[in-house]
């Protein structure tokens, strides 16, 4: 099998920053890939550099066999399909949604003079039906719902018979229904040997289609691990990548990922472990630890060890409970201005 794509120690440095360091990674004819990363780990990037739409600061970046800096852009995008969220955004709202998918033949977004022959015509309504959207040919874009947009832009992304489609996100914002059937037609997709290579990114483990064969994870615009998804989807490498302590679930040919469970951390040792504390193991830390310096403050000769418990320190009346108001308030909001100005030992109570 060829190369689809061939990044070789791909960095890309802006105003100081860098989005990606020196980041090498093979993709071969007939595999589908995701990316998985957290917010900021260089994904959307990465999927720049392989769209043609960006040239790395730094490496090499060989694209269906050509090399970015040294090829038009122009003539390579149409090989390339695209389905992003700030691609949509340049989709003009008034937009034929029938106009939409058709335009990708010449890599435009808003239709104005080219022309299109009979069998782009048709090709356009076989995809809009292919996603079950052939009824809204005639609606305008910007009318659509997002998962009738990310549908859509499925469609216009295979317009041009693509040798590769690149995926960003696109199940961001649909609800459980809409993702589940976005990952059926990815699963779909990916199933059909006369598919394009398909590369996925997503922050979801549970968005992997069925059919996606590789993985690549991504933390700090590095790379984590990338082969095989039994290879890379794993407890390890996921907590590296969100860098939280993750347990990792295959069911069929789906997955999951949740917090490693008390029972897990116990058995590392003390009984914590690798566990994150609760909202209410925070708060209660978080108070002891201001009743602490306030004792400090106030004398600082005082035993640190006889500050009162956090469970003390944040007991409220049972009056107060459920109230929704603050404890010795009396329903009436203090007047914070006033305290602030009287001098000490003379505050005042507010009517």
């Amino acid at each position: 099998m060829s190369d689809v794509l061939d990044l070789i120690g791909v960095s890309v440095l802006r105003e100081g920053q860098t989005l990606l360091d020196g980041v090498t990674w093979r993709v071969r004819e007939g595999e589908r890939w995701v990316i998985l990363g957290p917010n900021g780990a260089g994904k959307t990037t990465l999927l720049q550099i392989t769209g043609a739409r960006l040239h790395p600061t730094m490496g090499s970046a060989r694209i269906l066999g050509e090399t970015l800096g040294a090829v038009d852009v122009f003539e390579l995008r149409p090989r390339i399909g695209l389905s992003s969220a700030a691609f949509a955004e340049r989709l003009p709202p008034a937009e034929r949604v029938g106009d939409v998918v058709l335009t990708a033949a010449y890599a435009v977004a808003g239709r104005w003079r080219e022309s299109y022959d009979e069998l782009d015509h048709r090709r356009s309504n076989d995809l809009l039906a292919a996603f079950g959207v052939a009824h809204l040919a005639d609606r305008t874009f910007g009318t659509l719902s997002e998962g009738e947009r990310k549908r859509v832009q499925l469609a216009r992304s295979l317009m041009t018979d693509p040798e590769i489609v690149l995926l960003d996100e696109p199940a961001a914002g649909l609800d459980l229904g809409g993702r589940e059937t976005l990952v059926r037609d990815l699963a779909e997709l990916a199933g059909d040997r006369r598919s394009p290579v398909l590369v996925l990114v997503t922050h979801h483990v549970e968005e992997i289609p069925p059919g996606f064969t590789h993985a690549l994870l991504m933390r700090g615009g590095r790379v984590v691990a990338a082969g095989p998804l039994e290879e890379t989807i794993t407890d390890e490498y996921l907590s590296a990548t969100f860098d939280i302590p993750l347990v990792v679930e295959r069911t069929g040919h789906r997955w999951t990922a949740r917090l490693r469970d008390e029972v897990d951390a116990a058995a590392a040792g003390d009984g914590m472990g690798d566990r994150l504390p609760t909202a209410a193991e925070r708060l209660a830390g978080t108070v002891a630890d201001a009743v602490a310096d306030a004792v400090a403050d106030a004398d600082p000769s005082a035993d640190p060890d006889a500050v009162p418990d956090a469970d003390d320190a944040i007991r409220l009346p049972d009056d107060a409970v459920g109230s929704g108001e603050a404890p010795g308030t009396n329903g009436h909001p203090q007047n914070v201005e006033s305290m602030e100005e009287q001098p000490e030992g003379q505050v005042t109570a507010q009517a």
